[in-house]
């Protein structure tokens, strides 16, 4: 082997040393890797699973959490590949949970799939255990910083993350659901600044039906007129301080590509007082 090319591997082998032993650090955490690392936690006697990043710092100073929700039928790994938030906010602790088999509200009636429950009591509440259950976790390995913990989902997950703002809602900082209505009361919801992304051409999730879910969130945040914030977005101003945000998008039920970015950047506007 020539000098150069041991000087390479010795190099690659130090770089898995020191991620091996961070990992096994902080409880297997894929700290500075460039990949979410698989997780376990029991809930209810049952293994739930998700893929985590966080990175070095989330050890030593208050770090951002965002929880991310795959569609119904979907996995992590879609899920860390298609919202990819870890790559857009680096800085971040994100989380992408895996769902459990669950009927599915429009599709899927036999629950053969994986999903998240749609309103509270359903199955239990296993989906917001595993939620609680993770943060919990998280807070005890990490430094979570509390005013700055975020939600997003697509389709089943992103009604799973407006379940969580109407039963969770003093946890969060912002909220960014996709392709979804939530299933509760509008009382159920305090005023939190949301991005809700819709297609126009939805046929699952109509887009009727996501049209007056966002009239629900204006309200409940008191908005006035909106105004151009980002490439196909509005944003609708709040005395509260609590301002809805649009993506409307001309496509379908599809997670849209250029959305990721445009979440980061909305989380990243709002921290809880």
């Amino acid at each position: 082997m020539t000098p150069f090319l041991l000087a390479f591997t010795g190099t690659c082998l130090r770089r898995w040393i020191f991620l091996l032993t961070l990992a096994g650090a902080f409880g297997g955490l894929a700290l500075a890797a460039d990949a979410p690392g698989r997780r376990e936690w029991k809930v209810d006697g049952v293994t739930r699973t998700g893929l985590v990043y966080a990175p070095v710092t989330a050890k030593s100073q208050p770090t951002p959490v965002v929880f991310a929700f795959h569609g119904h039928g979907g996995t992590m790994q879609n899920a860390a590949r298609s919202f990819s938030i870890h790559t857009h906010w680096p800085e971040a602790i994100v989380v992408y949970l895996q769902g459990v088999p669950t009927p599915g509200q429009l599709t899927d009636p036999e629950g053969k799939r994986a999903g998240w429950q749609a309103r509270a009591g359903d199955h239990g509440d296993r989906d917001l255990k595993c939620f609680d259950t993770v943060l919990r976790e998280l807070r005890s390995e990490l430094r979570v910083d509390d005013r700055r913990i975020y939600a997003t989902g697509h389709s089943n997950g992103g009604g799973f993350t407006y379940l969580l703002w109407a039963t969770r809602g003093d946890t969060f900082a912002a909220l960014a659901p996709s392709a979804a209505v939530g299933k509760f009361s509008r009382n159920d919801l305090k005023p939190k600044p949301v991005l809700h992304i819709a297609g126009q051409k939805d046929q699952l999730v109509k887009f009727a039906w996501q049209e007056a879910m966002i009239a629900v969130l204006k309200n409940v945040n008191q908005c006035g007129a909106g105004e151009p914030w980002d490439r196909d977005c509005t944003r609708y101003a709040s005395p509260l301080g609590t301002p809805v945000v649009t993506m409307i998008h001309a496509g379908a039920h599809g997670y849209p590509p250029a959305a990721p970015p445009l979440i980061v950047k909305f989380f990243k506007q709002h921290a809880q007082p």
